[in-house]
């Protein structure tokens, strides 16, 4: 299939959007399947799926990173994206959303709204992405559709079903659907995807009339034409409500809801019909808003005629086969021999391969077209998020803005010498998954790996062992506390060393006192008369910076402290740059021992976003915690807690969210300051660190 066949009307990029595990891979399975683009109906459980086709999603039996495929149904291309449904997994989901022009939101008949699909929905929505809902999973045990359909409009903000089927049967005797437009029965042969009309059955024509009467309803309101011809009592024809409900859910003034099993293939076909007569094409989407190097709004409409332009929403690294470039192209056309300019980094790429992707499968292609999403091989610059354009005509389409990551690990190779290797081949995962970060603590000498959860962490170290042969240890950070004193001393450092031949002779007279909180490190020289000659002042000032940066009560960077250099001694032939040096170090530890040393921890400012109900739980565990609550707000349904929180009780708070929230809680923090660790903490803290350091 070539991408020359297809006239931008005749495109439709659709995303299955849901919480993992409720079935949107298996919908995709089922479509591919349906309109012949593969050969078996591939399955999520037993590792046959096209879509989950990397070792780590087929043993963990769901999706970690965005697959792309595509069909064809009814003379029209239509390309999916899978994006993960799992909350370690989000930064996919943003680039997909970008790209697609329709959105399918799987929903369990079972477990109906989980957060995720309650986080897809609200994106969708802001982004006025129009929605199709599929309530999926009907001939499981528990299987509910009207419990669900029912529970819709009350988690999902502004959720105005317009139910276009209804099941016939559920749970283990769900055997096919009605249809309310055709007025017939849907009954499917075990997961062939085949099925035979039938009248409609007896004991379900009553529910069947009320849904009739409720679609017609609902369509004619978001039609003023229609609205006035139903309450006028004239007969609308199915012509005309097929009119309205394009129109209807392209504007997103409804979202038709549909119904059916993945796993035993009923329903998919539904989708595809939908999608040809009712999603939008690229040319019924919004033009594709950017700006020019100056900074001015610019757009681009999706014609062959418009300049190049793409936007870059995933990149997949691979160690053999090099990068990949997952893009959509939201104006002109691009062939194998044109040149290609990245405006975001503002350098030329050589073009390599072209293809379409059907899961792991890479299909050869020469020309790439307005409306279509394709992939580039061996970019060297381009990254996720990037835009490609026309060098003449350039255009750089918003960035994609990732949540912050929530938690991180130190890592350390398992095999000495391997800190480069290891570098790299996480600057690599970081590439596929703009998610993750990779940085260094200067304090504490660790490399320390963020993400958005801990399996996202365990699942990138099980990645880099398996594509680049680097193992990795993973450990709690850690906490980058600082040493600093409570009051002044004055102090002797006296280094002596006289056996025989030129000895060592240093003597200094120390004032050690605390600076403001911030105020750092601070050397004063106040030595008059040529106490010590001046040419062992530096060596005095650079021995006690040795120690402060060394630490001296448990082993951290000392800060918010003042010496001053006020008197001492020399010899003429024993004293030396060394002898001073040791002297200063030796009585600035005697003196910041006598000054009530304490240790500083570091502060976050940390935002928790959760629904209303859980915010006496969630302020209770932040107080338990040693934060302190700085304010609240709402923010529709959520509410958004400032506080204050000691970074040592933060570093496990992810999990413990998750937990109190059911996964609907979100939180951000960032540094603020350092304070005082309390009495009844310091002793600890200091303890640790000693035994740390003795078995280091």
């Amino acid at each position: 299939m070539s991408a020359k066949e297809y006239q931008i009307d005749k495109l439709r990029n659709i995303g299955l959007l849901g919480h993992g595990g409720d079935g949107k891979t298996s919908i995709v399975e089922a479509m591919l399947f349906d309109a012949k683009a593969v050969t078996r109906l591939g399955k999520v459980d037993d590792g046959s799926s096209n879509m989950d086709y990397e070792p780590d999603e087929i043993s963990r039996k769901s999706s970690i990173s965005a697959s792309l495929a595509y069909c064809e149904w009814k003379k029209t291309k239509i390309n999916i994206v899978d994006p993960p449904g799992d909350i370690n997994f989000v930064g996919d989901a943003k680039g997909t959303l970008r790209v697609i022009d329709n959105a399918v939101l799987v929903i369990s008949a079972i477990s109906g709204v989980k957060v995720q699909t309650e986080n897809f929905w609200t994106q969708a929505k802001e982004l006025n992405i129009p929605t199709l809902a599929f309530i999926n999973k009907m001939d499981r045990e528990r299987a509910d559709f009207y419990r669900t359909l029912e529970e819709l409009p009350d988690t999902l903000a502004n959720f105005n079903p317009l139910v276009l089927q209804v099941p016939i049967g559920a749970e283990q005797n769900f055997k096919g659907i009605v249809d309310l437009f055709q007025q017939k029965a849907y009954i499917y042969k075990e997961d062939s995807g085949e099925y035979q009309q039938e009248a409609i059955p007896s004991d379900l024509q009553d529910k069947v009339d009320e849904f009739y009467q409720k679609m017609i309803e609902t369509i004619a309101e978001a039609d003023d034409t229609l609205l006035e011809k139903y309450l006028e009592g004239e007969e609308i024809s199915n012509e005309e409500l097929q009119k309205g409900l394009k129109k209807g859910f392209q504007e997103r003034k409804f979202t038709p809801v549909l119904c059916g099993s993945a796993t035993r293939n009923i329903g998919a076909q539904f989708i595809l019909d939908m999608a040809v007569d009712y999603f939008c094409s690229p040319l019924e989407r919004a033009e594709a808003s950017g700006q020019s190097h100056s900074g001015e709004e610019i757009s681009r409409k999706p014609g062959l005629e418009e300049p190049f332009s793409a936007f870059v929403f995933k990149t997949l690294a691979d160690p053999y086969s090099g990068k990949l470039t997952l893009i959509r192209v939201f104006s002109g056309k691009l062939t194998s021999d044109s040149s290609l300019y990245n405006s975001t980094q503002e350098c030329k790429e050589k073009i390599g391969p072209m293809y379409n992707l059907m899961g792991k499968n890479h299909e050869p292609i020469t020309e790439i077209r307005a409306g279509d999403i394709a992939a580039f091989a061996k970019l060297k610059e381009t990254t996720t998020g990037d835009t490609l354009s026309d060098e003449q005509n350039p255009i750089i389409f918003p960035k994609l803005i990732f949540p912050s990551p929530v938690i991180s690990f130190a890592i350390e190779p398992k095999t000495k010498g391997d800190e480069d290797k290891v570098s790299t081949s996480l600057h690599r995962l970081c590439e596929e998954d703009p998610t993750l970060t990779i940085s260094r603590d200067s304090q504490t000498r660790e490399f320390i790996l963020s993400g958005m959860g801990q399996i996202h962490i365990e699942i990138t170290v099980e990645r880099m062992k398996r594509k680049f042969g680097t193992e990795v240890t993973l450990k709690t950070p850690k906490v980058p506390y600082k040493e600093t004193i409570r009051c002044a001393a004055k102090v002797q450092g006296k280094y002596k060393k006289q056996s025989g031949g030129r000895g060592q002779y240093g003597d200094t007279w120390l004032k050690v006192e605390p600076l403001p909180r911030g105020g750092g490190f601070e050397f004063v020289n106040k030595i008059v008369g040529g106490a010590i000659p001046k040419q062992y002042i530096p060596a005095v000032e650079k021995g006690i910076i040795g120690s402060t940066e060394e630490g001296i009560l448990a082993g951290y960077p000392v800060t918010d402290v003042k010496v001053t250099l006020y008197d001492g001694s020399y010899h003429t032939v024993d004293s030396s740059e060394m002898a001073f040096k040791i002297a200063g170090s030796m009585g600035f530890k005697k003196g910041f021992m006598e000054c009530k040393p304490t240790l500083l921890e570091p502060i976050m400012q940390v935002t928790v976003v959760v629904p209303e109900e859980f915010m006496g739980d969630i302020m209770g565990g932040l107080n338990s915690k040693r934060g302190r609550i700085q304010g609240m707000d709402a923010k529709g349904r959520y509410q958004n807690i400032k506080a204050e929180v000691p970074m040592a009780e933060m570093l496990k708070y992810a999990p413990d969210l998750r937990s109190m929230t059911g996964g609907r809680g979100s939180f951000t923090m960032e540094f603020s300051h350092y304070e005082e660790v309390p009495s009844h903490l310091l002793e600890k803290v200091v303890a640790d660190a000693k035994k740390e350091k003795e078995e280091s």
